[in-house]
């Protein structure tokens, strides 16, 4: 069982590599990005720091992880179709999405501790709720992304149905993160942290519940 779904990560990981242009684009939207905002304001305060950390993700997300069902064509579904299961399938696709926005979170991370400044108290505890919440963003936009592939390629739909995804997902992150920033006791962080997880697992689970009958569309 394990097989074609190794197989179908590999697959998507040398695809990745081989054609570059959309994996350094993304790194040189987040370089650009970061740079811009340090000649125009040089080192922000803690809070606007994470503000723009998590803005930067989102956009990260959208523009990388969101193609990972967009980029494929129409007829190479058939394909896929005869020879794994749907299950396999999406399970690949948001391992692949989890592994490329894990390395963008350590990429910006360190390109915002080089020119932002590194305005944490618990740096190892920001690092761990921005993985976090890059496995959240990750199986957000890979299910969106999935949803719109097999609504003929219609990308919109991505944008209308993330909103209201995506926004109380950031939210969520920015207060969680908000205890790394300060080192006064924040109530309640542990409740977030629940409700992130839980998120989390219920995404996770829809994806893999409805997309079969996706794949038979």
């Amino acid at each position: 069982m394990a097989s074609p779904f190794l197989t179908l990560v590999k697959k998507d990981v040398l695809i990745e590599w081989r054609q570059k242009h959309t994996l350094f684009g993304v790194l040189l939207y987040v370089g650009g990005t970061v740079f811009v905002v340090y000649m125009m304001n040089g080192q922000p305060e803690a809070k606007i720091w994470n503000a723009l950390f998590w803005l930067t993700q989102l956009f990260v997300a959208v523009n990388s992880v969101a193609k990972s069902f967009l980029q494929e064509p129409p007829h190479r579904f058939r394909y896929y179709y005869s020879i794994v299961g749907p299950v396999h399938f999406m399970l690949a696709k948001m391992v692949y999405s989890i592994i490329l926005m894990l390395v963008m979170n350590l990429v910006s991370l360190l390109l915002f501790s080089i020119l932002l400044g590194w305005p944490l108290t618990n740096g190892l505890l920001f690092i761990l709720i921005s993985s976090v919440g890059s496995l959240s963003l990750s199986a957000v936009y890979t299910f969106l992304s999935a949803i719109a592939a097999r609504a003929q390629q219609n990308s919109a739909l991505m944008a209308i149905l993330g909103f209201p995804l995506v926004t109380p997902l950031l939210l969520i992150l920015s207060k969680l993160a908000v205890v790394a920033l300060s080192p006064v006791y924040t109530t309640g962080w542990g409740s977030l942290a629940m409700v992130l997880v839980g998120l989390d697992v219920l995404i996770i689970a829809l994806g893999v519940i409805l997309f079969p009958f996706l794949w038979q569309e």
